[in-house]
């Protein structure tokens, strides 16, 4: 399926060598319970694009209501079939609610109104429990450790269509809370990265995003071991924005993790972490494109 034509795809809606930590968060909390599967029991697609269901034990009840926000995620493992056999084990208390392989085929192993177990420790905008706000996608590429190659087309399309399948089953979602793994827990993640092509969801509809700064634009730097006022206004915008940083002042190490992943997301070309005039342009004109939305309210703390 060629990204173009994803749009119109979505909108037909109408109503497995592996290094284990990189699917999601393998070491959150174990406190909330996993709604028992009934022998017997089959899930049923969400979708009519899900080509086959393989049904994870690795969820449990939303909390605070139905889930506004869609968590993108590379599983940044050896092996497609590796990933899903993972996402699917008792053992590993992971999951998400799709996997999109290369190919464009896209399983569905927990059910759109269930709490899947895939953003780990995380926040954005106030909330601290994504994973019941949140719908997990886990795109299948090895990610940084094992070469990072680029999304094939027909594997985007398909990430595009069932996004807009989602949104159109589910009501309109806010264009910024189509986020990064990355953008939920800035320290300890850097999934999907940097080649994931935010520019051309958004132009079939999902997500917000600007036409980056380009690198070479004259103006202040602000790096690490920087504090002051410019630092503070700085926390201060990606904090509007949504990224879980607190207004210190100081460039530390969790500023330089938040600006790192919002490079990741907003300004691909060059991601180190440094907030130079291309970066802070690039932050400030996505603040100022952001549509008009009514804020939403955090759910209770889930520690899973």
């Amino acid at each position: 399926m060629d990204a173009r034509i994803a749009y119109d795809f979505g909108q037909q809606e109408s109503a497995r060598a592996l290094r284990a930590p990189s699917v999601s968060a393998c070491h959150e909390s174990r406190m909330t319970r996993p709604v028992p599967v009934p022998a017997g029991h089959a899930l049923e697609p969400d979708t009519f694009m899900v080509s086959e269901v393989v049904t994870s034990p690795n969820f449990n009840e939303r909390v605070g209501g139905p889930p506004d926000l869609i968590l993108l995620h590379y599983t940044g493992m050896q092996t497609g079939d590796a990933a899903l056999s993972r996402l699917t084990s008792d053992e590993s208390k992971v999951s998400s609610h799709y996997v999109v392989f290369e190919d464009g085929r896209i399983v569905q192993c927990v059910a759109e109104d269930k709490r899947a177990w895939h953003a780990g420790v995380s926040h954005w905008a106030g909330e601290t429990d994504v994973n019941s706000r949140s719908i997990g996608i886990e795109i299948v590429n090895p990610g940084h450790e094992f070469g990072y190659p680029d999304f094939p087309l027909r594997q985007i399309a398909a990430v595009i269509a069932l996004c807009k399948s989602i949104m159109a089953r589910r009501g309109a979602f806010d264009p910024e809370r189509v986020l990064a793994h990355s953008d939920v827990a800035p320290s300890r993640k850097q999934d999907p990265g940097e080649k994931f092509p935010w520019e051309l969801l958004s132009e079939s509809g999902v997500g917000h995003w600007v036409r980056a700064a380009p690198l070479n634009v004259p103006g202040p730097t602000l790096a690490p071991g920087d504090d002051g006022e410019q630092i503070m206004r700085l926390q201060r915008m990606l904090r509007g924005y949504g990224y879980g940083i607190e207004e210190t002042g100081v460039y530390d190490e969790t500023t330089r993790d938040v600006v790192t992943a919002f490079q990741r997301h907003f300004r691909q070309a060059k991601v180190d972490g440094i907030a130079d005039p291309s970066t802070l342009l690039t932050l400030r004109a996505l603040i100022d494109a952001r549509p008009a939305h009514t804020p939403h309210a955090p759910s209770e703390p889930n520690s899973q």
